[in-house]
């Protein structure tokens, strides 16, 4: 059965700044295991959550003119796709290092990131979800706090991610892994291997090889689909933990966030004396993960991007949390 998405629970956090991007409200239609997010009814992409995904996903991520950016293994064969880690699967948030369990390879369950509750309302653009990170014992590690708004503009649209992790009833520790964390596995065409695509990154490098295992504050990926460019930038907000974040960027076609895998990046840099971060939460307290997803038509450059970085942190400019 189809619905709207209904108000659930209460709003979780503040709304970053929405920059220039403005247009026609979003609309989101509700079923038992996803929500479709639409933009003058064409959708953009569809929040998964159902009983045979091990976390939440969204999946397709399309362009406001139709390209879809993302992977479509393993939820749907495209012809010309590598069918290699399954895991892989959408815009996904995840981490493989959890004490001793890993949210990452894992597509059967244990472990598992399940939805409770979630909330969305069209006014705000916005979808809110309470989300339990359920490890091989059957505890909760983690309770996520996740706020996602949809802001179209005019040959781009951005979601914003506010994502606040919660320990639960023990200690949380975060082993140092490069295999996390905020995550899109990305169409053939759009790979730097055997496809177009081309990474930048803020600090001005360029390819996957010279932007894997770096600290940036935004990341694109672009490329050309039948003589059309199209690309998806990330940018992760200051607020974030270990701002600005290390990249774990590949040719073949993984382009991750990942904040928390610091001693392995800084090692296969050079640098033999590094730290582990290790991040670690006691019972009720609590991490937060911010990024800006940019999805669009056309062509970025660097100074387009540093702009639309600049219009997502102007609140922090003004002493605000996102």
């Amino acid at each position: 059965m189809l619905t709207r998405c209904g108000l659930l629970l209460c709003a979780i956090v503040l709304i970053p700044n929405a920059g220039c991007l403005t247009g026609p409200a979003v609309e989101f239609v509700q079923t038992d295991e996803s929500i479709d997010v639409l933009l003058e009814r064409k959708a953009l992409t569809t929040l998964r959550h159902g009983p045979g995904l091990t976390k939440p996903i969204l999946h397709p991520l399309r362009t406001l003119g139709g390209v879809h950016v993302n992977r479509g293994f393993p939820l749907e064969k495209v012809e010309g796709e590598k069918e290699d880690h399954p895991h892989h699967a959408g815009l996904f948030f995840t981490y493989d290092e959890v004490n001793d369990d890993g949210f990452w390879n894992n597509t059967t369950a244990p472990p598992r990131i399940a939805l409770e509750s979630v909330k969305c309302d069209e006014a705000e653009g916005s979808i809110d979800f309470v989300a339990a990170w359920t490890g091989n014992s059957g505890d909760t590690l983690l309770v996520e706090k996740r706020r996602m708004v949809f802001v179209p503009g005019a040959s781009e649209y951005a979601i914003d991610f506010i994502i606040d992790l919660v320990a639960q009833d023990r200690q949380v520790l975060f082993h140092d892994t490069k295999e996390g964390m905020f995550a899109l596995r990305v169409a053939h065409w759009l790979r730097e291997d055997k496809g177009t695509g081309a990474y930048l990154s803020s600090n001005g490098d360029e390819g996957a090889k010279a932007v894997w295992g770096t600290r940036a504050a935004w990341v694109r990926l672009e490329g050309e689909r039948d003589g059309h460019a199209a690309g998806v930038a990330i940018l992760n907000h200051p607020s974030s933990v270990n701002h600005p974040t290390y990249w774990h960027a590949r040719g073949y076609g993984l382009f991750a966030a990942n904040p928390l895998g610091e001693s392995v990046f800084e090692r296969h840099r050079g640098r033999v004396d590094a730290k582990p971060y290790h991040l670690t939460l006691e019972p009720g307290e609590s991490a937060r993960f911010a990024f800006r997803v940019i999805v669009y038509d056309g062509s970025m450059n660097r100074k387009d991007l540093e702009n639309r970085y600049r219009d997502y942190t102007v609140d922090s400019a003004k002493g605000e949390e996102p």
